[in-house]
This record gives C-alpha cells, structure tokens and sequence, in this order.
C-alpha cells in the first residue's frame, strides 16, 4: 500500500526505492502469486514528489533529481514487463508517476472515486514515467489529448479508453480483495474471472471529453502544436463550444517547450516498444532538469506547488519562439562528462510479449 496520505501517496525517493526491491524481491518469491496496489487515503498516488527535485535543481544538482527519474522509469521498466499478474486498485486521484504504478500493470481497476490526469505541461515537464508508450495507444488521438491538455478523466472514461481495465464500486472493493486472497492464483484469467464478477460498465456523463472523440481525432492529429490549437479555433469560429474553448485555453496556459517536446515524444512513442520510450524520455527529463533551453520546470513548480500564484512566466513565452533544434536537444544523448543514459535491467525470466515490446 502507497502509504503517504498527507501528500497523497507521492512518490518519495524513499518510497520508489522501497516498491523496486519490493517488485524485485516479489518477482523470485514463489509464494506470491499475484501483486495488489493501492493507495491510503483519497488518493492512489498523485504522481511524483517533483518538489524534492526543484530543491536538488536550485542548490545546483541536477543529477541528484535526475538519479530519482533513473530509478523510476527502472521501476516502470519492471512493472510492464513483470510475469506475474499486478492488480492496481485506483481508488482515487491517479496522476503523473501514479499512472507509472498501475497503467503499466495488467489489471486496473477505476472507480467512481477515481481521478486521472497527465497534467506535466502545465508544471514546464511533459508526461513522462513511460506515458509515452501507453498515451500513444489510446483510441485515436485521444492520448494526445490527455497529455498535452492535463485533462481529467474520471473512472467511467478511464475504462472507455482502455486506461482501467476494470471498473469497480468502492464499497465493493474489500469483498474483491478477499476473493483475490482467497484465490490465491497467478492465472490472468483466474484473476480476471474474479474481478468481472465485481465489476460493471458505468455510463460516460453526457459532457465527457470521450464523447468528442471525433473532434479530438480531427484537430489532435495535426502535425504541430500551432496546427492543434489552428484546428480547435476554426471549429470554435464555426460554431461556439463552450468545451472546445476551455480545451485552447489548456494548451495555451502551458509552457510552449513542454507542448512541443511532448508532441514530439508522444508520436515517437507510437512507434517504439515501452523500452525505448523509457530510455528516450530519461534523457528529455536530464534535458529539462538540466535547464540549457529553458527552465519552465522550475518555474512551473513554483506557480504550482511553491508559491501558488498559477502565474507561471515561461521561457521561451511563444510557441513561434521555439526552433525545431531547441526541441532536437531534449531528444539527444545528454553530453556531461561520464554521465549514462537508462540502461533497462535484462531478465532472462521476462515473458516474450515484455521482451516483444523493447
């Protein structure tokens, strides 16, 4: 259990150290069948306790911040290509490195409580923790969508779009467990048979982004962020749409580098294995911690989490300001003396669909 419910579950370094050796020590223990996630409190995880990093950023360490991401995305490296069945219980806010825990496991289960979003641009970052793989596998462009607007989904859309596999009432959730427990099986479909008997589909509210879908296909499958947000005006110029103006307003309120990279990194992942994303995506955020190009993460932080002002200057401030080598430099081998990319954990006990997927 993510037990941290003041800060709601955000992942501390002490506590992605301590789920690794838990999922690697899980992994050779013949006793345990299957994994169970779930967070204390309202929360399942609200993502990754990025303040800890700020502070290594501004006292000149980067590479400090930087070896936290290293053994993150080596954590999701492990959970998306573990052998045995992981059910994730999101019960709860679910965002950036919550979705890191759970999206890359097999069985999630949402709820009505549940809450999720990838909400990194607005913070000067970009949805990363491995986001660029399963994103880009969302029905249609809804991916896109979600990543570079930080738009919340609920459990019934979570399940629509292929985030949750299962959707569960919270009051149902402690009979699920004991079942699970008393099962005490590692077969997927034995595990999977037990959770649909407790699940159900939930209808889509009549505003959900999901019932866009075709709008969202049309204008997120532009080529550039200046084409996404061209496509969202001139449907808003034909005719008024309260949700499409709220959508331009998102991308237009986050930092400009972050809407770029994160395009970028999102349609890169619809044609690499969840490895590569990993490997890719540590080098952008050495890049972001970094700050060569810009420091809109440290300043996002501090209009967010710091200072609270949702006043973020960002750096370059325009979309027309940012040249496609500033956007090649986060996607390039970090030149820093001996400093190493991500190197994935090879297990010769990896199911061949994982190795597949490298």
């Amino acid at each position: 259990m993510l037990n941290r419910p003041k800060q709601l579950n955000a992942l501390s370094n002490v506590m992605v150290s301590r789920l690794l050796e838990l999922f690697l020590a899980c992994r050779e223990d013949s006793s345990v069948k299957f994994i169970i996630v779930k967070g204390k409190g309202r929360a399942f995880c609200a993502g990754g306790d990025v303040a800890a990093v700020v502070r290594d950023i501004k006292q000149g360490n980067w590479k400090l911040g930087a070896e936290y991401f290293r053994k993150e995305f080596t954590m999701n490296y492990v959970i998306a290509t573990y052998r045995k069945p992981q059910v994730s219980i999101l019960n709860g806010i679910v965002m950036g490195g919550g979705a890191g825990v759970s999206v890359h496991g097999r069985f999630r289960i949402a709820t009505e409580n549940s809450l999720f979003a990838m909400p990194e641009t607005a913070l000067g970052l970009f949805p990363d923790i491995g986001a660029s793989y399963f994103l880009s596998r969302l029905p249609g462009f809804f991916g896109e969508f979600v990543g570079l607007t930080g738009a919340r989904l609920d459990g019934a859309e979570m399940l629509a779009c292929g985030l949750a596999t299962h959707f569960v009432e919270s009051e149902r959730l402690p009979l699920l467990e004991e079942a699970l427990v008393k099962a005490n099986s590692s077969d997927p479909v034995v595990i999977s048979t037990i959770i649909e008997e407790f699940s159900h589909a939930p209808n889509l509210k009549r505003n959900s982004a999901y019932h866009r879908l075709d709008v969202i296909n049309k204008c997120f499958s532009r080529r550039t962020i200046e084409d996404i947000i061209a496509a969202l005006e001139k449907v808003v110029a034909d005719k008024k749409d309260d949700w499409i103006s709220s959508t331009i307003q998102s991308l237009k309120k986050a930092s400009p580098i972050s809407l770029k990279i994160s395009l970028r990194s999102i349609r890169e992942g619809r044609l690499q294995g969840i490895g590569k994303c990993l490997i890719r995506e540590f080098r952008m955020v050495c890049h972001v911690m970094r700050g060569e190009v810009s420091k809109d993460f440290v300043e996002g932080c501090r209009a967010i989490l710091f200072d609270k002002d949702r006043n973020p200057k960002w750096e370059p401030s325009k979309l027309e300001l940012i040249s496609d080598e500033m956007v090649d430099r986060y996607f390039s081998k970090v030149d820093d003396g001996d400093w190493e990319d991500l190197k994935l954990p090879i297990n010769s006990n990896l199911p061949a669909y994982a190795i597949a997927k490298l």
